[in-house]
């Protein structure tokens, strides 16, 4: 995964405008969006990521945790199109795997930006 120097937690505004420039240099873009939380979780609802079809990224839904489980499906989003709903927690055994040992859970949406 090739982490840009974007990729610390930036305001959305920020997010949204990366993403718009790396579409107007012609690459595939994803977002995803915290659309839910419950308990002890890194990041609130509404943080988004942004990432290219490259693996850079920008943005965070996690504070670190998940973000390269994010960033490997939004790869799939951008090849195969459609949208997911992703969930973490510390009851999934993902969780520990991807790094989500906070105690809480979240969902995030992910989606292919046209």
């Amino acid at each position: 995964m090739n982490e840009s120097p974007e990729a610390k937690a930036t305001p959305a505004d920020d997010v949204l405008a990366t993403a718009a420039r790396w579409q107007d240099q012609g690459l595939k873009v994803a977002l995803a969006t915290v659309v839910a939380t419950w308990g002890s979780s890194p990041r609130p609802a509404g943080s988004q990521l942004a990432v290219d079809e490259n693996g850079r990224m920008v943005g965070s839904v996690s504070g670190g945790c998940i973000e390269g489980a994010v960033v490997h499906e939004a790869q799939g989003v951008m090849a195969e199109g459609g949208t997911k709903l992703l969930e973490y927690g510390v009851t999934d055994e993902m969780a520990w795997e991807v790094g989500l040992a906070c105690g809480g859970s979240l969902r995030v949406y992910l989606e292919p930006l046209d």
